[in-house]
């Protein structure tokens, strides 16, 4: 059976009104389905009854008045920025897959508190299905690990707070 007879069986299904038609042969097997038997699955009938007679509005208050802040001392901020201001951020050089670990049933790379080098493997970023191991740029000890193992990261983004040695 070539494509013309097929697109000629489609033609004479849609006119007949049949519903479905099945062929096989020691070939191949062709069923060919009338769309309008198909219902389609977004259809929703909601009962009318189902929804109260009257709703009545809800109260509107006259005058707005914002929700209470807590402002946070700025001793603690400047604390907390130069804190962050003695760290050097290690960052994603590519998008993808962030994973801590060479394989699963492996170690991490780094852990808080590990003492890197130059050029160690800090954690692997799989792209496009490349596994591509990320080195560190500087020396020192790894202060915070900011990314969830196996989880998607976008180019820049930090990875590791690195305290330099």
């Amino acid at each position: 059976m070539d494509i013309r007879e097929v697109q000629n069986l489609i033609k004479l299904v849609s006119k007949s009104g049949v519903s479905e038609v099945k062929i096989e042969n020691k070939d191949f097997k062709l069923t060919i389905k009338n769309k309008s038997d198909i219902v389609p699955a977004t259809q929703v009938v909601t009962p009318v009854a189902a929804v109260p007679a009257a709703i009545p509005p809800a109260p509107v208050a006259s005058t707005v008045t914002p929700p209470a802040t807590t402002a946070t001392p700025p001793a603690e901020t400047t604390k907390n920025e130069i804190d962050e201001s003695k760290y050097v951020t290690i960052k994603a050089p590519i998008i993808g897959t962030f994973y801590r670990k060479p394989a699963p049933d492996k170690p991490p790379y780094v852990e808080v508190g590990d003492t890197i080098k130059e050029g160690d493997v800090v954690c692997i970023i799989e792209a496009m299905k490349l596994f591509n191991e990320i080195e560190s740029e500087i020396a020192g000890k790894i202060v915070k690990v900011l990314v969830e193992d196996a989880t998607p990261v976008e180019f820049d983004q930090p990875l590791f707070l690195v305290e330099p040695l």
